[in-house]
């Protein structure tokens, strides 16, 4: 009788060993395909330009050339246009989270004339191309004397219409009961938002930080259309400018592109834990 009951135990056992070594090996054939082109993007910037461009592939350089890195410095303002970057990608999110979220609110929480036709433009724009506005908002930005300037780049991201329908949505999720109870304690509009609405907002201010970060730290066409002058670039736009017409120097590109890429990775291994959190509880992909 034991060993009839011991059987189909081992038998379960072993097919759910068998199910964790092929589930294993699927995320490990994942992980090394995602990972691939980091790797591969390295190994370029470590290479000459005839190893790059060769017909055969070259998975190893004869030989590590980290000069490469030493030549983005000789080619590129990389230090001006990493401040110019810092800066445009932090003023645009502490604009986006402030704006949005106080946008966001209104339109869950208040009923006021004319909501639903506001809330339909503002919407609207998500159908709409950046492109489309491209024009408009260069004559605005000219217009004003902003052109070559961290105003001119910062100013179209202080506010996007994804951020206002994440918040909203955010704010509609919330029960409102805590709202009521807030005013039943002689809280006002403001109070409720800021003490009791904001602080259960969390997960998805971390989310709405998250992507205005990438957006803007990897932004390439507005700064090109509103900057000349290399020093007044930010780094996505400094990288466009290695390219050349004829001939590009891969490898320097690619040293380039891992140097840009760095500040993102670094606070992204920092701030690892909090950012999956945020994604997992705000429901995104």
């Amino acid at each position: 009788m034991s060993e009839t009951v011991a059987r189909p135990s081992v038998r379960r056992s072993g097919r759910a060993r068998q199910s964790h070594v092929v589930a294993h090996l699927v995320l490990a054939t994942g992980g090394a395909v995602m990972a691939f082109p980091f790797v591969w993007q390295v190994i370029m910037s470590l290479s000459t330009n005839a190893e790059v461009v060769s017909v055969t592939p070259v998975f190893w350089p004869a030989e590590l050339r980290w000069d490469n890195y030493a030549v983005v410095f000789d080619r590129l303002p990389f230090l001006d246009q990493l401040k110019t970057s810092v800066w445009m990608t932090t003023i645009r999110t502490l604009a986006q989270i402030l704006f949005c979220t106080l946008a966001g609110y209104a339109f869950a929480r208040m009923r006021f004339r004319g909501s639903g036709v506001l809330l339909a433009l503002v919407l609207s724009i998500l159908m709409v191309p950046s492109q489309v506005y491209l024009l408009s908002q260069y004559q605005i930005i000219q217009g004003l004397g902003l052109l070559d300037s961290l105003p001119g780049l910062v100013l179209p991201g202080l506010f996007s219409a994804f951020g206002t329908f994440l918040m909203r949505t955010a704010f509609l999720g919330m029960p409102r009961e805590l709202e009521e109870a807030a005013r039943l304690d002689g809280a006002n509009p403001f109070q409720v938002f800021w003490r009791v609405m904001l602080p259960l907002a969390r997960p998805s201010i971390s989310v709405l930080a998250i992507t205005t970060v990438l957006w803007s730290w990897n932004e390439l066409l507005w700064p090109l259309v509103v900057t000349t002058y290399s020093d007044e670039m930010p780094l996505s736009a400094g990288l466009a400018t290695l390219i050349g017409d004829r001939t590009t120097d891969y490898p320097v590109v690619m040293a380039a592109s891992l140097l840009a890429m760095a500040p993102v990775l670094i606070l992204f291994i920092v701030l690892q834990r909090r950012v999956i959190d945020g994604l997992a509880s705000s429901g995104m992909k």
